[in-house]
């Protein structure tokens, strides 16, 4: 499999190209540390965009949710949709308000999605996204039932073009700013948990999985 993804003209980027790239292991780190995505899609001639919880599994991005979801039902007929997941890393602060910024890294992806109705498939799908949000919770929950897996609908999306995004470094100062008083640099973000808090009817004597107290993303 070629180490990048093939460059088009809907997933090439035009604007600041130099930040562009079609890196595979990139694209798949960007989707793998984003908690969720945003899904993009037209029906009935209106544009829709929706956040959801994803996991990538090789060239397949799974989605689920309700079967009454307009998404998932949309995009289970072989509708076109985009895909997009951005991670926030920096706050870049300049000394003019125009040159304010943010470092992040993004990825878009362009595909069709298809409905898994095989059960074992579907539960494997189900446990992936599980896996994706805290890895070990799989293997410490009831697995999904024949329940279920008759109320919730999951799909199978495959990564047909993509591409990713990345600014990083300082303020873009103009030269005659730079004299100015004012602090510029930038202010570091990450992503942190709290303790964890047991939910009201868990047993006293159910300790804290190491999972959830060693969570932490990529």
């Amino acid at each position: 499999m070629a180490t990048e993804y093939e460059r088009t003209e809907r997933t090439r980027v035009r604007r600041k190209p130099g930040r562009g790239s079609y890196d595979r292991e990139l694209v798949h780190a960007i989707l793998d540390e984003a908690l969720i995505c945003h899904v993009g899609f037209v029906d009935d001639g209106h544009p829709y965009v929706t956040p959801t919880i994803h996991a990538r599994e090789g060239e397949t991005i799974y989605l689920h949710g309700s079967p009454a979801s307009r998404t998932l039902g949309s995009l289970a007929d072989g509708m076109a949709c985009c895909l997009t997941a951005t991670l926030t890393d920096e706050i870049v602060l300049a000394r003019s308000a125009r040159n304010h910024s943010l470092n992040y890294r993004s990825v878009m992806v362009l595909g069709t999605a298809q409905e898994i109705t095989e059960p074992a498939e579907k539960a494997h799908a189900l446990l992936t996204v599980v896996e994706h949000m805290i890895p070990g919770r799989s293997d410490e929950v009831r697995g999904p039932s024949e329940k279920d897996l008759e109320t919730t609908k999951v799909l199978s999306m495959q990564i047909e073009e993509a591409s990713a995004k990345v600014r990083t470094g300082f303020p873009a100062d103009k030269p005659d700013d730079r004299d100015l008083s004012y602090w510029a640099g930038v202010l570091p973000l990450s992503l942190a948990t709290g303790d964890p808090i047991p939910a009201p009817e868990l047993s006293g004597d159910v300790p804290v999985p190491e999972h959830v107290t060693r969570w932490e993303r990529p």
